[in-house]
């Protein structure tokens, strides 16, 4: 593909996006919580994470604690932006761990069929009887809880609606007249699959991806505020909420801001995620 033509489409994907205007806000708002997260250490230092202040315990936002402080005196503003790293990573990270095996599995069901189809399809029915919150408790409780093991625990329940969600995708692609082409030229099953199959199925593969990084930030959280995710005193935004639970009612704020930011993240990625089912759904170019 010559690069104006790519620059044509490029263009013509802005100009849809775009029209969405809740779209765009919600893609300005994400540049902003991404920024944050990649700036954290120029906005405050990390130091102020962790630095306790006996005298400064549980105050109220001021000029000097913007968003306030917890029970230990440590600058609830600087948790929120240093705690922004975690979420996100957690998001991306096991969106795009899931989305590569999921691609994985699901074209290799929705490409070859019969007896890879019936195999592949029968466990993820099995991951699908068990709620993924469930699953992702399981898994933590059987790995143990940190980062790492709560990456593999929401990777895990993400996998299987990845999987379904592309052998659908891929069953419809499959049949086309190029797939068919080069099966005739003696292309490899492998090529087609990662050359032909996935690069002309990844519009609905792409938005479920952006709209699944909210679920699993949430998903994190949700761990966390119940003690299976990330421990304290790492700042991560659902532990921040589970240790703000004491002092509901003494010091709301500790609740109110971290919730804020969850309730934006989840809302930006839903709001781009909506941008690109119209930028990218063809029946809608017209």
């Amino acid at each position: 593909m010559s690069k104006s033509r790519k620059h044509a489409q490029l263009a013509e994907f802005w100009r849809r996006y775009r029209k969405n205007k809740t779209a765009v806000m919600g893609l300005i708002l994400l540049t902003l919580i991404v920024g944050m997260a990649i700036f954290a250490d120029v906005i405050i230092p990390y130091a102020k994470c962790i630095e306790q202040v006996g005298a400064d315990r549980l105050q109220g936002p001021s000029a000097a604690h913007f968003f306030g402080t917890d029970e230990y005196g440590r600058d609830l503003f600087a948790r929120i932006v240093h705690g922004s790293r975690y979420s996100l990573l957690i998001g991306l990270a096991t969106s795009l761990m899931a989305l590569v095996i999921g691609a994985v599995l699901g074209a290799s069901a929705g490409y070859f069929g019969g007896m890879v189809d019936n195999i592949i399809s029968r466990i993820v029915d099995v991951f699908m009887c068990v709620p993924p919150i469930l699953l992702s408790l399981a898994v933590v409780a059987a790995l143990g809880t940190n980062l790492r093991n709560l990456i593999i625990a929401i990777t895990v329940s993400c996998i299987p609606g990845n999987v379904r969600l592309i052998r659908s995708v891929v069953l419809t692609t499959a049949e086309q007249d190029y797939v068919e082409a080069a099966k005739s030229y003696g292309t490899s099953n492998a090529r087609i699959i990662f050359r032909y199959v996935l690069p002309n199925a990844m519009g609905p593969i792409i938005v479920n991806t952006t709209m699944s990084i909210s679920d699993m930030m949430l998903s994190a959280a949700g761990l966390s505020f119940i003690g299976m995710g990330i421990q304290p005193p790492s700042p991560e935004w659902g532990a921040l909420l589970s240790n703000a639970q004491t002092y509901l009612f003494s010091a709301p704020y500790m609740l109110l801001f971290p919730g804020m930011f969850i309730l934006a993240s989840s809302l930006a990625f839903n709001l781009v995620g909506d941008g690109l089912t119209d930028a990218l759904d063809p029946k809608l170019k017209n």
